[in-house]
């Protein structure tokens, strides 16, 4: 079997995925980009061995969709003064991607930006997400919040807000502000989805996630329904010839562990290299 390092090393001087614009990673709900544990597992460093410059957003882990958008056009703008790159190309998961889209179209940062991949984002929400919030109580919902304040202040944050960041999510709210993101014609956007084969494809809770979301919005990643996945130029769904499928974990590399039919780097590396190639 040939090894990774040898194929990179092989590459080396084709540069493959050294775009014109650098890269802006920008994480999901309920994480943050910690320094001692990527977010994006192997992923960033198999670019980079490739020829890729990778940001990353440093918003909170969990806020409203308009409040990680103006803390993402703050970090676009910080990288745009300190390298005068001019333009990005972002890649974001999950939420992260209409955190970007609502940055790109409300804060004005469609002008530095050169192209957006969103990653299972659920760009019409998440039905099932908007049901288990509904059904919260009130007094239950304090103390969530509570609880996540405590400890992502610990791990970063400045002001975590659980619930505002799960909300932002559903479809109701999704509804809403797809009204309010129109694209950018300045902007390429494109989009790509995973699905996972059964509950049995992930640990908790996508496992959990994807048998609640099985019945009512069909094909899921244990977070995302697919058929809320697609946003511009859909690259379409991800789904090895193995029997596990791929979960919403997965397309970040959570893990670490290779999974059959599907090589993550690899895929970023292709998906990166194609922008080169778009002059991007």
């Amino acid at each position: 079997m040939v090894k990774k390092t040898d194929i990179n090393e092989a590459r080396k001087n084709e540069e493959i995925c050294k775009t014109k614009y650098p890269l802006l990673l920008v994480h999901g709900v309920f994480w943050r980009d910690w320094k001692n544990f990527n977010y994006w597992g192997r992923i960033p460093k198999e670019l980079e061995a490739n020829g890729a410059t990778c940001f990353y957003g440093n918003h909170e882990s969990s806020s409203s969709v308009a409040e990680s958008g103006a803390e993402l056009a703050d970090c676009i703008r910080n990288i745009i003064s300190e390298t005068g790159c001019e333009k990005l190309n972002m890649i974001a998961h999950s939420k992260g991607g209409l955190d970007c889209r609502y940055a790109i179209s409300r804060m004005d940062m469609g002008k530095y930006t050169a192209s957006l991949t969103t990653v299972c984002t659920p760009h019409y929400g998440c039905n099932s997400i908007r049901k288990i919030v509904e059904l919260i109580p009130d007094k239950a919902i304090g103390y969530i919040n509570k609880k996540y304040e405590t400890l992502y202040t610990v791990l970063g944050d400045e002001n975590p807000d659980f619930i505002s960041g799960l909300e932002g999510i559903t479809d109701t709210e999704c509804a809403a502000l797809n009204k309010q993101m129109p694209d950018d014609p300045q902007v390429y956007y494109q989009s790509v989805g995973a699905k996972m084969k059964s509950a049995g494809s992930a640990l908790f809770p996508l496992n959990l996630g994807y048998s609640i979301i099985k019945p009512v919005e069909g094909d899921n990643d244990g977070m995302v329904a697919v058929d809320s996945m697609e946003w511009g130029n859909f690259l379409g769904i991800v789904s090895p010839t193995g029997k596990q499928g791929i979960s919403h974990g997965d397309m970040i590399d959570l893990t670490r562990k290779n999974i059959e039919g599907f090589d993550v780097c690899e895929f970023y590396v292709d998906l990166v290299s194609r922008l080169k190639g778009m002059g991007l």
